[in-house]
């Protein structure tokens, strides 16, 4: 020993931390992980979507014939810009009054309001719904030779139906002389009226449009790129049965 007092070296310890190259690795890998996870929820969230809107066009027809059940008739739609919120000024959500000559009555948007069903599908608007007058005229149906007029009843057994609902825009029928349709314009939401009320939304696709021009035919078919139209309709007969069973017509 030589007096001086010992010196103890020690080696600097290795920082425990990320480097800034390994932290950019890091958030690299989770922006990847997430980048792929998005679209998967993204679809999984449309297939909900159309999940719940069918099961509210289900609702829907029951809802419709049940009124007709206990009215003797379908009910005339509402209008589509009416703003929510206005029924007694605007008539939001409430039937119209249709008579057979009043070909406007028969177009625009499902009257929630009297059904008791929900104003829009799961993307938010509008249900656009369209009938054959002489089913919601309020008025006795016309007496053909071998069908007898129900009073109190707007359609008789033999009373036919003017909508057509079709695989594609001048294509073959899906389902011919039906007596009422309702649309959910899908995730587009092309034809459709917004919630709230307002004007119409404007579409270009042939197929779509047929489903938001007013006029008596619609499409139905599987979804593509420009097309993501969902579509219900009354069957004549099982509206016919159901009003029988009840005893509404003979």
């Amino acid at each position: 020993m030589n007096g001086y007092p010992a010196v103890m070296f020690i080696a600097p310890r290795k920082s425990s931390g990320f480097t800034l190259v390994e932290m950019a690795m890091v958030l690299m890998i989770i922006g990847l992980l997430l980048g792929g996870l998005v679209p998967t929820i993204s679809a999984q969230m449309e297939t909900q979507h159309m999940g719940e809107t069918r099961r509210q066009m289900n609702d829907i027809k029951d809802a419709l014939t049940g009124f007709a059940v206990i009215n003797g008739r379908l009910p005339c739609p509402s209008d589509g810009t009416a703003v929510t919120g206005s029924e007694l000024v605007t008539g939001s959500g409430v039937a119209a009054v249709c008579t057979l000559t009043s070909a406007n009555a028969a177009r625009g948007v499902l009257p929630w309001a009297t059904l008791g069903v929900s104003e829009t599908d799961a993307w938010g608007r509008r249900f656009t719904y369209r009938i054959t007058a002489d089913f919601a005229d309020g008025a006795d149906g016309t007496a053909a030779p071998a069908c007898s007029v129900a009073v109190g009843v707007s359609f008789q057994l033999c009373s036919s139906a003017n909508l057509d609902v079709k695989a594609t825009s001048g294509g073959s029928n899906v389902a011919a002389a039906v007596p009422a349709v309702v649309v959910s314009h899908g995730k587009n939401g092309l034809g459709a009226y917004p919630a709230g009320g307002g004007a119409q939304i404007a579409v270009v696709t042939a197929d779509e449009s047929e489903n938001a021009n007013d006029n008596n035919t619609f499409v139905s078919k599987e979804n593509s790129s420009d097309f993501d139209d969902l579509v219900v309709w009354l069957s004549p007969n099982i509206l016919a049965n159901r009003m029988v069973t009840a005893g509404r017509l003979p």
